[in-house]
């Protein structure tokens, strides 16, 4: 028994010895493994960088972690907060001002070099004397050829500090010499009023790509004047395709249109207390017929000008089910040269509808891939597709039913038009086969093609030339199989949009729209609304009244 007790003893005190060593030992390093206690009621997040950048093994790029775990906590957020690098911030601004520093020219990389397409009347390059189809060489003595050479890098280049200079040599169409150029770089608006014409009589179209920013309303009001001064009265405005961006541009297009006291929008948040924005009386365009175009990638800011004219009973929108975003962001700069845009509001419409769309914190992608369920759910091509929440019903102005939640319904459905499209024409366009076809067809017809005065004779001439036999030997000389059968039923797209691309290169956007967009069946269907007087105020209210005495069933085809 004693020595059995003495044996025990002795395992004991080795266990003590160990685990009094293994504390020791830690203690003796530095580090006392779970029991260094750091307060935490502050900020968690800095106290854990801290210990990382003290403690951690290896070393550790702190700005490099610090940025991820920033970018990593904003995407818990919901899908239209974002935090922007100091390297991306000045690109978002350009977009949301309006502007940039360049030279005023567009570019297209033709093979191994950058070749200049279009140039902005007035701009740094047009008073230098720069021409369409001058091939860039060099830039500030830097070699700009070859298979490394994009366009990207390009506007990286010339764009910059206004004011600032620098060297250009190109080399002109039927000519070997280098022609050296000193450009000093200017202030370059960036169009989002694209094009204002005359679609029917009395009818002007005015088109809002991509984006609203600071400039659009400026643009928006002297296409206007434009179309007025033609004896436009009745407005059809294309916000397809355009993502939203600066809510005043918005709210003042908006006000051109309704009457004093008729509300735009209201907006509140937590931190945000409502604001409202009303019709001030101002507006040039209160009567005349108003149809707004929308479709699925329509957001944001031209949601509120949709919601606004919808709510208030002031004009017809057709199309698609818009977009659904009804967010409200601020851009806070940070000293580093960041920025974090941060949802702060929810805006509405008049008859209080928040439009925006269902979403789970942190679930990006997957609301980014959220619409495609419209074309597999066969939204944007049958109209009873479209699911509306019920328990959200709300009523404009003149008692007409209107829906929350998941964007905007149109008044008048129209869907995709599959008519012309097959997988032949797709891969046309997703090539960028138009584009570089217009530029080959136009560099080398350039001197027959300069003579025409506007863009109706060109394309009359163009009509009696063989450009459905060229492109599509083109499109074959780079790698696009000839398919006889698909070609015959897109031809007549196909054509269209080539024209379009090739008058694009001597006239800009003024003769793209008019012709790319002549068989577009949602513009179609807007000028026969206005010829037939449907989209007028009075025709609205007449229809909605008539509505309520189940004599028709409104706006439905």
């Amino acid at each position: 028994m004693k020595l059995k007790k003495k044996s025990w003893w002795i395992i004991i005190s080795i266990l003590l010895s160990l685990i009094t060593g293994f504390i020791v030992g830690s203690f003796v390093s530095g580090k006392s493994f779970g029991r260094k206690l750091f307060f935490t009621s502050g900020n968690k997040i800095n106290v854990i960088l801290d210990i990382v950048n003290e403690d951690y093994v290896d070393a550790i790029n702190m700005k490099d972690l610090t940025e991820k775990a920033i970018v990593n906590i904003v995407e818990e957020l919901d899908p239209h907060s974002i935090y922007i690098l100091p390297d991306d911030l000045q690109a978002y601004n350009e977009d949301m001002e309006g502007h940039f520093g360049g030279i005023g020219a567009d570019f297209i990389q033709y093979r191994d070099t950058i070749v200049i397409t279009g140039i902005v009347p007035g701009g740094p390059s047009d008073q230098v004397g720069l021409l369409r189809g001058d091939r860039i060489i060099t830039i500030n003595d830097s070699l700009f050829v070859g298979d490394s050479i994009t366009v990207e890098k390009i506007l990286n280049t010339v764009k910059g500090k206004v004011d600032t200079a620098l060297k250009i040599s190109v080399k002109r169409n039927g000519s070997d010499t280098m022609i050296p150029f000193e450009i000093k770089r200017g202030i370059i608006p960036l169009t989002t009023v694209p094009a204002a014409y005359q679609v029917a009589e009395g009818v002007g179209f005015i088109k809002i790509f991509k984006k609203f920013s600071h400039t659009t309303y400026k643009e928006f009001l002297n296409a206007m004047a434009k179309l007025t001064a033609q004896g436009c009265h009745s407005f059809i405005i294309d916000l397809r395709m355009n993502g939203g961006g600066a809510m005043d541009a918005a709210i003042n297009i908006t006000n051109e249109f309704l009457s004093l006291g008729n509300r735009i929008v209201y907006m509140e948040g937590k931190a945000f207390p409502r604001e409202e924005s009303f019709a001030n009386g101002t507006g040039t365009c209160q009567e005349g017929q108003l149809v707004i175009l929308m479709d699925q990638m329509s957001a944001s800011a031209s949601e509120i000008v949709a919601g606004a004219i919808q709510d208030n009973d002031r004009g017809l929108i057709i199309g698609r089910r818009s977009f659904g975003k009804g967010l409200v962001q601020n851009q806070i700069e940070l000293s580093d040269g960041s920025a974090l845009r941060l949802t702060i509001a929810r805006y509405y419409t008049p008859s209080g509808r928040n439009i925006q769309r269902k979403y789970k914190l942190g679930k990006i992608d997957e609301y980014n891939q959220d619409w495609i369920e419209q074309f597999a759910n066969g939204e944007v091509f049958h109209e009873d597709s479209i699911k509306v929440d019920k328990s959200l019903e709300y009523y404009t102005v003149h008692g007409r039913k209107v829906y929350g939640g998941g964007g905007i319904v149109p008044d008048i459905f129209v869907p995709i038009d599959t008519t012309d499209l097959t997988t032949y024409y797709i891969k046309l366009e997703t090539k960028e086969v138009f584009n570089k076809f217009a530029f080959f067809y136009s560099d080398s017809n350039r001197e027959k093609l300069n003579t025409f005065k506007n863009y109706k004779e060109m394309l009359e001439y163009l009509k009696t030339q063989s450009i459905l036999s060229e492109i599509t030997r083109y499109a074959e000389e780079n790698g696009i199989k000839r398919r006889s059968n698909l070609i015959t039923k897109s031809s007549n797209q196909i054509l269209v949009t080539t024209y379009a691309y090739i008058l694009h290169h001597f006239f800009g956007d003024e003769a793209f729209y008019p012709v790319f967009m002549s068989n577009d069946p949602v513009v179609k269907k807007a000028v026969e609304v206005i010829q037939k007087g449907d989209a007028s105020k009075e025709a609205i209210i007449s229809g909605i009244t008539m509505q309520e005495n189940n004599s028709l069933t409104f706006f439905k085809d």
